[in-house]
């Protein structure tokens, strides 16, 4: 940076004109030109000789080995293997990102996650929360893969990566101390990925192990784990092909001494079995966070103590004694808004008071007296202190300062924050000793539930539940699978979900006015929450083809509105017609300790269906969804150093007690739903064809079902290849219009079928095709049309004229033959039996015979016949006409009548217009010179 400075400062060895004469003086100090020459600035003797003085402790010049002399050291570099479940997870440090405060590299198996902790060197204003923010991103170069959009590279965070965010940042948040205000940044990176070890664990330990490392300032080492369950066993960190069979799947992080966050989703798990899990992932929690306290020892930094700043102790007993009396009456008002409308008023009252008696500075927070400045100031140098009335060297009079510090002010922040701290404090005391809650419950008691269904006429099904002060519209969308959501992830960049719940969260919900703009982070985490809640009790693809949306929107909000979302959706899928396996309830559930300054000993108070005040104010969040066999999901944030297994035992039981309580008021929801599909809602048809026909009715390049959705007026037709069809139509008249097309295209006929009163299609010179079922079509020949010899098949039909025919054959190709004359009447039966027991020698003679099978005979290229035994020669794939010759010069024509037939490679018969031509025409498929054979009746 010096030699950048005095280069472009410093041109050829002159100083720049345009630099004041001291920043010259200090240029020329590193330029070596000008090592052994004087100043050309010109100055009194006095001032110059002060200033030389002056800057002589900060400035030394610079030689040639100081300027060219570079560091060889290699960096440092520190690691260590962590036992986790059945095998080890490597831990680095040091060789990455040495200029953040701590950066860690985590790997299991082939996965590896980068992290960077940072923090900004000013201390922002201080607020009422830590100010962290976490990025977690999936690079799908991790897994040798790009990402499907037209940029290329990775955008905004995906859902599930906010989700894992929240991970990262919810256990963090509760061990970082008051008082550091200093912005901390927390970035994560999948480097690489295995396919089989899960990176979001990983993350959670990352993060831990970086802020452990760094100078942030926290109370203890934080860890995360997944527990899974296959069979009876709990499995630490399970593969993702061991999560395909688990029936939880759970993610905890704590610190080596209590539990900060649980989340998972499982099958109706019992509590028992829950408790175990958390129990088994406190033992690998805890195993890691030994490990990791070894590492910081040996190469952890010093944390920034020195950073915390706290509002004066004095300042809480102001507030106490200004506005005590005024919070016991404010917390007993039960509703909402009045009652935040009350602590309002108060806390503007407190800072009034206080800045009227003199306590309060809104501008700066201390009051410093103004120095004289000096003619060179310097902020590094020690300033020299002179006796009153007398003159330093260079004639300036300094006054002398006081090193008495001002007396300290409250800053308007500090007095908000403390108002905020003690309105929490006299809440709490009012739970502990009082028994009662701010809106007059118990701890165990449930507020009043109402709901309904049928709310929107339009809609496929609809809920509003109420609870409370906290209220959810929970909508129900049927569709297709073009109504899918698709994820672009970095396993599967093409993932589809059937089901999908999408929480909303208007600022209107809670009286306020606020921005609307993308789902925050919070939306997004409680709507995931809601949706593997409802998850276990929807039916299968099979038995319910639909795609299904839920929308919860909050209307009211006091806590507890995911849960909502829960109960509300539920109520909505029963009223959309959604053959659920039963009904789901979600409660939220609060804690309060019974600490010293209540006069207390820590002893926890369970609260049940807590409201949003309860949750700012409590040291617990824990929501529980289930029914009142065994739970779907749930998640918990700890706000103090963590909760024992036994708090979590009684929490589990009283949220038990709580969803059957709820589950009982849904059941009197009026009106009920309505448990059948919406006359609105599309109706879809779900039929299994031949694998092998599914291309007939995709079509080329799409024309087929794009022409049977334009005739039929349906919405669309997904194919599978396993065979399954579905079709997806707004009524009922499309519907079987479009079953009816499909099934006639892929249908299988069998030999010997009639079809009546079919019509005919078009007309050939061999013949005329006749549709037989809507989109099916088979030839029948000249020959077949009638009894009586036709020179062409105009002179007896017409277009649209209908036929009775039967199927006589099908090639390999699945096309037909039909003949009319197999259901006419014999003219002559007598000539019929004659010709029927005639057949052909060798040498060309007609013998008479009555063969048990029809034979075909192989006529070479010189025209000369060879036997052929087998019934249906493999090449032949469509017929012409059979005869049965009755002289051996009518058979010696045979071969060169046959050998001028002309064809085509697609292979469609041309006839030559001679409707007595003895001969068909076999080709193969590959466009090679087709054979000509000889059908012997």
């Amino acid at each position: 940076m010096l030699m950048n400075s005095s280069s472009s400062s410093c041109l050829y060895g002159r100083p720049s004109p345009l630099l004041p004469h001291a920043n010259r003086c200090k240029l020329t100090h590193l330029c070596p030109t000008f090592l052994n020459s004087k100043p050309t600035y010109s100055l009194n003797s006095t001032r110059t000789s002060r200033f030389t003085r002056r800057n002589s402790f900060r400035i030394r010049a610079l030689d040639s080995s100081d300027v060219l002399q570079t560091t060889t050291e290699s960096p440092q570099r520190f690691s260590v293997q962590i036992p986790v479940g059945d095998r080890h997870i490597l831990v680095e440090t040091g060789h990455m990102g040495r200029q953040a405060s701590a950066a860690v590299t985590v790997t299991d198996g082939e996965t590896i996650v980068y992290t960077t902790v940072c923090m900004s060197d000013v201390p922002s204003e201080p607020s009422d929360f830590f100010p962290l923010s976490v990025h977690y991103q999936e690079r799908f170069s991790a897994a040798g893969k790009t990402s499907g959009g037209f940029f290329k590279r990775e955008g905004r965070a995906k859902d599930h990566e906010v989700l894992i965010c929240r991970l990262i940042d919810r256990p963090l948040r509760p061990t970082m101390l008051k008082g550091f205000y200093h912005e901390t940044q927390i970035l994560s990176w999948v480097f690489s990925y295995d396919g089989l070890h899960s990176p979001d664990s990983l993350a959670v330990t990352a993060a831990g192990i970086a802020v452990a490392l760094s100078e942030l300032p926290s109370s203890d080492v934080v860890a995360g784990v997944r527990i899974g369950l296959i069979g009876d066993k709990f499995v630490v960190n399970p593969t993702t092909k061991e999560m395909e069979q688990s029936k939880l799947d759970l993610l905890l992080a704590g610190t080596e001494s209590a539990i900060l966050m649980i989340e998972g989703y499982c099958d109706f798990l019992p509590e028992e079995k829950l408790l175990q899990a958390v129990e088994v992932g406190q033992e690998a929690v805890r195993a890691i966070c030994k490990e990791v306290k070894t590492l910081v020892k040996k190469c952890g930094k010093p944390k920034m103590l020195d950073a915390i700043k706290l509002p004066p102790p004095e300042l809480y007993q102001f507030v106490e004694e200004i506005a005590g009396d005024g919070l016991v009456k404010a917390l007993q008002i039960k509703k909402k808004i009045p009652r935040r409308k009350a602590l309002s008023s108060l806390e503007d009252n407190v800072l009034t008071i206080l800045t009227e008696e003199g306590y309060v500075n809104k501008d700066e927070t201390f009051v410093v007296a103004e120095p004289v400045p000096g003619v060179f100031e310097d902020e590094d140098e020690d300033e020299e202190i002179v006796v009153d009335g007398e003159v330093d060297e260079g004639d300036v009079h300094i006054k002398p300062v006081s090193k008495r510090p001002t007396p300290l002010l409250f800053s308007e922040v500090d007095v908000k924050l403390v108002f905020k701290e003690v309105t929490s404090k006299y809440l709490r005391k009012r739970i502990v000793e009082g028994g009662k809650r701010s809106d007059g419950r118990t701890p165990d008691e449930i507020r009043v539930i109402n709901s309904q269904c049928g709310l929107l006429p339009r809609a496929h099904g609809s809920a509003l539940f109420t609870r409370g002060e906290t209220q959810a519209l929970a909508v129900v969308t049927l569709g297709d699978k073009q109504m899918a959501q698709r994820i672009d992830n970095l396993v599967d960049l093409d993932d589809v979900k059937r089901f999908y719940l999408q929480y909303c969260f208007p600022p209107s919900c809670v009286g306020e006015a606020g921005r609307m703009g993308a789902p925050s982070r919070r939306e997004v985490g409680h709507g995931m929450l809601a949706e593997r809640a409802l998850e276990p009790i929807l039916p299968s693809e099979e038995s319910f083809p639909y795609t299904v949306r839920v929308e919860s929107t909050i209307t009211e909000s006091n806590g507890s509105s995911s849960m909502a979302s829960v109960c509300g959706g539920c109520l909505a899928l029963q009223d959309a017609g959604v053959p659920v396996k039963g009904s789901i309830a979600g409660i939220a559930m609060g804690m309060v300790l019974d600490t010293k300054e209540f006069g207390g000993d820590g002893t926890p108070l369970i609260l049940s269906d807590i409201t949003g005040s309860e949750d700012a104010s409590g040291d617990m969040d824990f929501k529980v969804a289930g029914n009142e066999h065994g739970i779907t999901a749930f998640q918990m944030d700890i706000k103090v150093g963590g909760i024992t297994l036994p708090i979590m035992k009684q929490a589990l039981s009283q949220a038990k007690d709580g969803r059957k309580q709820i589950l009982a008021e849904m059941s009197k929801c009026s009106p009920p739903p309505s448990k059948s599909l919406s006359e609105y809602a599309p109706l879809i048809h779900v039929m299994k064809v031949k694998a092998s026909k599914v291309n007939l009715i995709i079509g080329s390049g799409g024309k087929k079902v794009k022409s049977i959705i334009e005739e039929t007026g349906i919405e669309g037709i997904d194919t599978h290849d396993n065979g399954i069809v579905k079709i997806t139509a707004r009524d009922q008249a499309s519907l079987e219009k479009a079953i009816s097309i499909i099934s006639s295209l892929t249908m299988v006929p069998v030999v010997g079928e009639i079809y009546r009163n079919c019509e005919i299609k078009s007309i050939a010179p061999y013949g005329a095709f006749v549709e037989i079922a809507p989109g099916r079509e088979g030839l029948c020949h000249i020959s077949e049309l009638s009894a009586d010899w036709l020179a062409k098949a105009e002179d007896a039909f017409k277009v649209g004229d209908h036929v009775d025919v039967k199927l006589i054959e099908v090639n390999e190709k699945g096309q037909l033959r039909l003949s009319r004359k197999a259901l006419l009447p014999d003219p002559d039966p007598e000539k019929s039996e004659k010709n029927s027991t005639s057949s052909l020698n060798k040498d060309g003679s007609v013998s008479p015979k009555t063969p048990d099978k029809v034979k075909f005979k192989k006529a070479s290229s010189t025209g000369s016949l060879a036997d052929a035994n087998a019934e249906h020669p493999k090449e032949k794939s469509a017929y012409v006409r059979s005869i049965s010759p009755t002289k051996s010069s009518d058979v010696k024509k045979l071969s060169g009548i046959a050998k001028d037939r002309p064809y085509t490679k697609k292979g469609k018969i041309e006839d030559s217009g001679r409707g007595a031509d003895p001969c068909f025409v076999g080709f193969r498929s590959n466009g090679e010179q087709p054979e000509r054979w000889l059908m012997i009746t």
